[in-house]
């Protein structure tokens, strides 16, 4: 069984394993993760290429460090 930990991703040709880091309007969410991330205005997650979410976080930072720990080359998306 996969945990949200368990990363999955795509590979590079370079043989790095890529993530998606993006920003998440709260407002956006499905109510229930709404009511575990009040005070934000917006989180991150944490994607692969195909659009698997992998991982919600409150700070961008953490996103990045959390992929890294992972083995995962992070890359934020705008």
């Amino acid at each position: 069984m996969q945990t949200p930990y368990d990363f999955g991703a795509d590979t590079a040709a370079d043989g790095a394993r890529i993530v998606y880091v993006k920003t998440v309007e709260v407002e956006d969410l499905p109510s229930e993760v709404r009511e575990q991330v009040q005070g934000h205005d917006h989180i991150y997650a944490v994607h692969t290429a195909d659009g698997e979410q992998l991982a919600l976080v409150a700070d961008r930072r953490l996103a990045f460090v959390l992929a890294r720990q992972h083995d995962f080359q992070p890359v934020a998306v705008h």
